[in-house]
């Protein structure tokens, strides 16, 4: 069993609470993402599951046990940091076999092992070199080896993508998708960058000032977000908010149109925030089904390959759309288009607390 269970963590820096409640649970063999802004508490959580970090408060049990005061080394852990931090003195072999000697494995053994896993990484002919004379992507791979040659039962990453171009980001996320697969290991990933945490993470923790304020699928996250916090988290471009006042009860008025809409639990006269997802939003003829069209202008283009992210003002009302490019060539800044939405993708926030009310129009 190396299920992970994070209990009320409390870290304070000075005037700075780092951690304030963090709690989640982490079943055996999952991949987890943490997901949160710079300075949220994400690094500073996985620090003291590895032990690095003295706690005010809290626990954290590790496969069945209490390890909250149990040292490094004994925790059945391995960290691979922001950045690569390998011994620049030492050959790739030498790097992946440290760990293995510091826990008095012999010669033999480590060096099968130290095989098995740079063949594992694709690094095999990169074992008499140093790591300074090897690419971004060969030194990210050997961290990994660094960390994995010992087979702990959990691997905590933090941010270690940050370091990398595009192209070798998107290579990398592969690659530990693979490895989870591959090695069956329980996998923490803490990141800013929700493209890494929604296409890994099996399930997405979001993290706001030190504690952790959901959890779920990346589906679930996306198309229940249980505030406007974890909306503007998840989805990109981010979702769209729009101030609206019920009309009568499960009716909405809009700034920009002239008929009400449906949403759930709204009473007459309540202001509500109201989130749209830019794919959420359509060119009226292409909208199938039953749904609210309006005109707007388009004010810019964002053109990234296969689709546009398109900035349209609806009577002095600013939002995002996305179409396929091959759609969006057609227009152009300063078209007048009609477009449109379907009740039921709206999601309906308190204003003043920012809770999640429910949906538009009842399913």
């Amino acid at each position: 069993m190396s299920d992970l269970k994070v209990e009320n963590l409390r870290r304070v820096f000075g005037n700075v609470l780092a951690l304030d409640g963090m709690s989640f649970d982490i079943p055996e063999g999952e991949f987890f993402c943490l997901l949160g802004p710079s300075s949220s508490g994400k690094t500073t959580t996985l620090r003291a599951i590895a032990g690095l970090e003295e706690l005010e408060d809290g626990a954290v049990q590790f496969a069945g046990q209490d390890v909250t005061l149990a040292p490094v080394q004994d925790r059945g852990m391995s960290m691979i940091f922001q950045t690569f931090a390998l011994y620049p003195h030492l050959t790739v072999e030498a790097n992946f076999a440290h760990p293995l000697r510091r826990a008095g494995a012999s010669a033999a053994d480590a060096k099968k092992r130290v095989g098995e896993v740079a063949e594992l990484l694709r690094v095999t002919h990169t074992l008499k070199r140093k790591p300074t004379t090897l690419s971004g992507g060969e030194q990210q791979r050997v961290a990994i080896g660094r960390a994995i040659v010992g087979r702990p039962k959990l691997l905590l990453l933090d941010e270690p993508l940050t370091n990398l171009d595009a192209k070798l980001r998107h290579e990398m996320r592969a690659e530990f998708k693979r490895l989870h697969r591959e090695l069956g290991m329980t996998m923490l990933y803490a990141t800013p960058d929700q493209l890494e945490a929604l296409t890994m993470g099996e399930r997405v923790g979001v993290i706001k000032d030190g504690r952790v304020v959901a959890i779920g699928t990346p589906r679930d996250l996306y198309q229940h977000p249980p505030d406007t916090y974890v909306a503007q988290m998840v989805g990109s471009p981010p979702i769209n908010f729009l101030n609206a006042t019920g009309s009568a009860d499960n009716q909405i008025t809009l700034p920009f149109l002239d008929a009400a809409v449906p949403a759930q639990g709204v009473a007459s006269g309540q202001p509500v925030t109201l989130g749209l997802r830019p794919h959420d939003i359509a060119l009226a003829g292409e909208q199938a089904g039953q749904a609210t069209r309006f005109p707007a202008r388009i004010h810019l283009t964002e053109p990234l390959g296969d689709v546009t992210v398109i900035d349209v003002t609806a009577r002095e009302t600013e939002m995002k759309m996305v179409l396929r490019e091959e759609v969006a060539a057609r227009l152009s800044v300063g078209d007048d288009i009609e477009i449109a939405f379907k009740a039921e993708d709206l999601h309906v926030f308190n204003p003043s607390t920012g809770a999640r009310m429910g949906n538009g129009a009842a399913p």
